[in-house]
Order: structure tokens, then C-alpha cells, then sequence
């Protein structure tokens, strides 16, 4: 009698294994992760776009959650508010968040050429034909913020003092950093130039909208302003989140380097399609400037110490004579354990 309650007693345990082991299985739920970055669809910005289309995040178990805003400087402040994990910005707007007090670092290069278009107004080009004809006028750059100043209007500044022209001699408005903000802005009147981004600015070109004043994507251009091959979007994040979060850090790396070696592999028709662009008109401006500007990405996420000279130098002259913005060291900010160096 007893052997017989133990064979049902071992019977009952089996059956309640096999149900047990039927269970379907759920996996611990992915790593989120969220990115604030100028856009959306900016051409120097396009990668962090496709990270969750090409399921780069997915890949490395995590969700990447983005949050776009109109500026570098303003994807900054969600960056030291806490409101986000990363910010994918000018590494030129970074320093000066830094300069502000913020222990922001850089971690991994998304661009490998800057790109920015000085455009003014069609209806202004017998009025407008150098930089200083700009004096008195009304210009748009990326929304900077309190405590960082965007790179767009850094480079706005240094331009203009170039041509004799004092920053304080024009009046300068935020202009965001999408085809929405920058074209409305200056199709409205409401500014008479924008220190604006690529694909919008050829697309407006194309329109007969606007003429170039000054493209950065042209080599001679680059050359004649100081530091003009500086590092622009770079991925970045707060001291303290890598102090507590290191995986989270190492995970959001390689969820870049996996996305900008996608990009590499893959045409622009192919990039254009994963992006699910329905204007036909903003798809084949992309796919143009995909094409225009084939060196435009970082290939793997390394920084460059030449690209990181030229970005500090770029800094300092942008910086007038404020003794913060003239002492800091740019390698001292420069995380560059997980994506690592070149020269």
C-alpha cells in the first residue's frame, strides 16, 4: 500500500514537471534605452533613425526609445535633466554643455564629415552676396539652450565674425533642426538665412527657395574655416551613468557600431526604404544626398585624434575670449573605452 502511494505521489510530480516545462518561456524583457537627437530624418543624424527599423537594438536586447528635438543643445538638456540616457549631438555643442558645468562625455563617433549650409532666401540674392551683406539681418541656426550653445550657431558666430561681422550686429533665432522648422522659417520670411542642415537645404536649392552662401560638405570651404573638419554628432552621456550603468553604456555603443556598419553595407535606395519614407519628394532628396556625401558617416564608431584636434580647435576659436571655453581639453571628455581610437 505504501509502495503504491509513493508511485502516485512520484507520478503526480512528474505530470506537474511536464506542465511546468510546457510553459511557453518568456524572456526577460529588453533593455531600454532612450536617445535624445536632433531631427527627425537630419542627414548628419540619419543612423540613430534606423537603429530600431534594422532591429540593431533588438539584436543586442535592448528597445531604443528616441526622442527628437530641434537642436543639439536642447537633446543636451534632456541628457542632464535625466529625461534621457544618451544624446546624440555636436561634439562642439557638447563642450559647451561641458564649459556649463555638465560632466557630459563623448563616447562614439556617428559622423565622419560635417556637414552645414549657410542658405539664404531666394528673393535676397541681389542684396545678399558675402557674409557681411548678412549684417543686420535675422539668421536661424539649431536651437541652442541656457547652458549649451549648438554647433550650428557656434559656427554661425565664427563666420561671421571671419567676414568683419559681430555676432551682436544681426539677430539670431532658433530655426529647430527638421525639414518642417528649417523650411517654414524661411519660406514664412520670418528669417532671411539659416545656418541649416542637409537633406533640407538641397531640397530647398532645388525648389529655387534659397541660395548657398556656404556649404561645410565642400573641401575648400572646410579648409578655409579654422577647425572646419571638426567632429560633429558624436554619442554622449552623463559621468554618472557610466558609473552606474556601464552595460547600459557598452550595450548603447554597440548597438551604434551595429547600425553604422548596416549603413555602410547598404545603398541609399535601401537606407531611404528601411526609413519608410512616404513623401516621395523628401525620399529622393535623401537618397541625392546619401549619395552626394558618401563619406558622411563614421564607418565604426572610432574616434579620430586628427578629427578631435581640429574639434577642439574649431571650440577655442569659436569661444571669443572666454577663459573656460579656452582652457578646456577636449581629451579629458573623450570616453573612448568601448568604441575605441584611430588616428
Amino acid at each position: 500500500m505504501q509502495t503504491k502511494k509513493i508511485i502516485y505521489l512520484f507520478s503526480v510530480m512528474f505530470l506537474w514537471l511536464l506542465g511546468v516545462m510546457s510553459l511557453p518561456c518568456h524572456s526577460a524583457e529588453p533593455m531600454k534605452i532612450t536617445v535624445s537627437v536632433p531631427g527627425p530624418r537630419n542627414l548628419s543624424y540619419l543612423p540613430i533613425d534606423l537603429i530600431s527599423r534594422i532591429g540593431a537594438d533588438r539584436d543586442e536586447g535592448a528597445r531604443v526609445v528616441l526622442r527628437h528635438t530641434g537642436g543639439g543643445a536642447v537633446a543636451l538638456q534632456h541628457l542632464i535633466s535625466y529625461n534621457s540616457d544618451f544624446a546624440v549631438v555636436g561634439l562642439p555643442a557638447v563642450m559647451s554643455q561641458r564649459v556649463n558645468g555638465s560632466d557630459v562625455v563623448a563616447l562614439a563617433a556617428v559622423d565622419d564629415l560635417p556637414l552645414f549650409v549657410l542658405m539664404v532666401r531666394s528673393d535676397l540674392r541681389e542684396k545678399v552676396k558675402r557674409i557681411s551683406d548678412l549684417k543686420g539681418r535675422v539668421l536661424g541656426v539649431n536651437t541652442s539652450s541656457l547652458t549649451s550653445k549648438t554647433t550650428s550657431q557656434q559656427l554661425m558666430e565664427l563666420v561671421l565674425r571671419s567676414a568683419g561681422v559681430s555676432p551682436w550686429q544681426v539677430r539670431i533665432i532658433p530655426a529647430g533642426q527638421s525639414w518642417n522648422e528649417q523650411s517654414s522659417m524661411l519660406l514664412s520670411g520670418m528669417v532671411d538665412a539659416v545656418m541649416g542642415d542637409e537633406p533640407f537645404a538641397t531640397r530647398l536649392l532645388s525648389d529655387g527657395k534659397v541660395f548657398f552662401l556656404m556649404n561645410l560638405g565642400d573641401p575648400q570651404t572646410a579648409r578655409s574655416i579654422p577647425g572646419g573638419g571638426f567632429l560633429h554628432a558624436v554619442l554622449s552621456t552623463r559621468s554618472d551613468l557610466i558609473q552606474s550603468e556601464p552595460r547600459k553604456a557598452e550595450i548603447m555603443i554597440k548597438i551604434l557600431q551595429r547600425t553604422l556598419r548596416w549603413v555602410a553595407a547598404h545603398t541609399p535606395e535601401q537606407i531611404a526604404e528601411k526609413l519608410q519614407i512616404t513623401d516621395t519628394e523628401e525620399k529622393k532628396f535623401l537618397i541625392a544626398a546619401l549619395k552626394k556625401y558618401p563619406r558622411i558617416y563614421s564607418p565604426d564608431g572610432r574616434f579620430s585624434t586628427k578629427q578631435l584636434n581640429e574639434t577642439e580647435r574649431f571650440f577655442h576659436q569659436t569661444s571669443g575670449t572666454d577663459p573656460k571655453a579656452m582652457s578646456l581639453v577636449l581629451e579629458k571628455m573623450v570616453m573612448d573605452r568601448w568604441a575605441g581610437r584611430k588616428e
